[in-house]
């Protein structure tokens, strides 16, 4: 089971850190994913991170704004937003997934950005 939270509305330029809480697998031994889904547009994948956090990787779209991290002793994904823009107005999802690809998802939280 994964599910988001840290979600909600904010200026564009300001800050949010969204969490992932995750159960039912082994946390750290898994690739995890941020996606993200805009209205009307389909999924897009934000940043993963390796099961020892060692290496990551952002879309082009919010590398250098974003941070993607973990904390495998309390099963728990994260990802800092940064300078946050109105094209990053999403519902943002944890997934769970390999090397190359997420596979699941959990439930998603709404981040929206006013200009």
């Amino acid at each position: 089971q994964l599910q988001a939270s840290g979600g909600g509305l904010v200026q564009s330029g300001g800050s949010l850190k969204l969490s992932c809480a995750a159960s039912g697998f082994i946390f750290g031994r898994t690739w995890m994913y941020w996606v993200r889904q805009a209205p009307g547009q389909a999924f897009e994948r934000v940043s993963s991170l390796t099961p020892d956090g060692g290496a990551r990787w952002y879309a082009d779209s919010v590398k250098g704004r974003f941070i993607i991290s973990r904390d495998n002793s309390r099963n728990t994904l994260y990802l800092e937003m940064n300078d946050l823009k109105p094209e990053d107005t999403a519902v943002y999802y944890c997934a769970k997934g390999n090397q190359r690809v997420w596979t699941t998802k959990g439930q998603g939280t709404l981040v929206t950005v006013s200009s």
